[in-house]
């Protein structure tokens, strides 16, 4: 799943002549089981700021693995997604945090892992946690194909909320209709509770989470994978995507969020949710962790209801996507850290814990035990309940390496001041999809 951070650096340039020669489609299953070996070795990493999984998992690490050091390079997701093309060109780490593999893939950036997945047994755990790393021949349509990417969890998005705010407005359960919810945030604009906390500041326009899940909650979510995955004559501008448009639109008119949302980053929101202003954040499960040490029993969590009372529930659902430069100096070692991550029980306690997540893995791989009415314990719960619906959307911030800095974030951010609307937001970001996909 694509999280989300602050400011967007210059944008890069195009991979030089110098790029890597092509990867096979099928790489060839190493001749033993990589490892790191004994000699002293250090990975370089280049990861998300602000989220402390995968520097605990590489602390962990090195301590199982002595010899294992780590260089580690951290940025706002917004420079990682612009800068990722000139990185893996230029100066390719071990292991960095991916926004989607399409157009990396294409430019011979990433080291195709299919051999690493026979080696390790990846090919045998639920097709399901590898579909959005994989990308067919010749580089077009994902979810199948090779596989060019691993998760460190498989994260999932729905709706927080703070049970004292909730209390004071009357909210004794989580809303089961779309309708429901519209009470509920009303009822908090009339009480002088903030509805939605939210971040749409910089270059990560954040209001694209509400959005997304009102998407699913008025349409099925086959349709937006299929956008998100370059299907040819794939739309984005469909009439139930219109619909959530529209009552995003509404929720902004009305007040819902906070007024100098265009200026709030992801940090910023964070801060506002834990001090208390605001009833509902949409945000991933990664932050489950986080909000049990910070709001310990007062912070809850729910999934997006549908429009429709009883209707199927969809997610945001994707792996925290991390892959292997195409000419990392170390991607035996770093293949092993992935699996590592994945199977041994420390790891996936952490994955747990402090990613607030389902580790991806083996069906029947080790759980830790979790503490019973924490957020942790009801986003698990949830990602059970989207399995169950078949409701895993991929993030339309996904679609492109591009799409998301360069007209998702700006397209929202003008319906904000008023100088967008639903029909001209969906039709620009289709425009834009179009042309950075080729026509599609």
């Amino acid at each position: 799943m694509t999280v989300i951070g602050g400011a967007l650096a210059a944008g890069c340039a195009a991979p030089g002549s110098d790029a890597p020669e092509a990867q096979p489609t099928n790489a060839a299953t190493p001749s033993t089981a990589p490892g790191c070996g004994t000699e002293p070795i250090t990975l370089k990493g280049y990861f998300e700021t602000g989220f402390p999984l995968p520097k605990t998992l590489t602390e962990e690490f090195s301590k199982q693995y002595p010899n294992v050091k780590w260089d580690i390079r951290e940025d706002q997701f917004a420079v990682i997604t612009q800068n990722a093309p000139r990185v893996l060109a230029d100066d390719p780490p071990d292991l960095m945090r991916l926004p989607q593999v399409s157009e990396l893939v294409k430019d011979n950036l990433l080291k195709n892992m299919d051999g690493y997945a026979q080696a390790f047994g990846w090919d045998k755990w639920p097709a399901s946690q590898l579909e959005q790393m994989r990308l067919a021949p010749g580089g077009k349509v994902r979810g199948e194909g090779s596989l060019y990417a691993m998760g460190l969890n498989f994260s999932m998005t729905g709706v927080f909320y703070n049970k004292k705010l909730a209390e004071k407005v009357g909210m004794s359960a989580p809303p089961a209709t779309l309708a429901e919810f519209d009470d509920l945030l009303a009822k908090a604009k009339a009480a002088g509770v903030d509805p939605i906390a939210q971040f749409n500041g910089g270059a990560t326009g954040g209001l694209a989470f509400p959005l997304q899940n009102l998407m699913a909650a008025y349409g099925p979510a086959g349709p937006i994978n299929e956008w998100i995955y370059q299907k040819p004559g794939a739309t984005i501008d469909t009439p139930t995507n219109l619909q959530a448009a529209r009552h995003l639109e509404k929720w902004i008119k009305a007040g819902y969020f906070w007024k100098d949302v265009n200026a709030v980053d992801y940090a910023t929101m964070m801060s506002r949710f834990i001090d208390g202003k605001g009833l509902f954040m949409f945000d991933g499960d990664w932050e489950s962790g986080n909000l049990d040490k910070q709001m310990p029993g007062d912070a809850g969590f729910f999934l997006m209801p549908s429009a429709q009372e009883g209707g199927k529930l969809a997610a945001m659902s994707a792996p925290l996507t991390f892959g292997v430069g195409a000419r990392a100096k170390n991607p035996d070692c770093a293949a092993f850290f992935l699996n590592w991550v994945a199977t041994d029980d420390k790891a996936r306690d952490i994955g747990v814990e402090v990613g607030g997540s389902h580790p991806m893995g083996p069906a029947d791989a080790h759980m830790p035990d979790v503490k019973p009415g924490t957020v942790t314990e009801s986003t698990l719960a949830a990602g059970a309940k989207i399995a169950e619906d078949n409701g895993a959307m991929d993030f339309i911030a996904n679609a492109t390496g591009a799409i998301y800095a360069k007209s998702w974030t700006p397209n929202l951010q003008k319906m904000v001041a008023g100088q967008q609307t639903p029909e001209g937001l969906l039709k620009s970001v289709q425009s834009d999809y179009q042309s950075q996909t080729g026509g599609n």
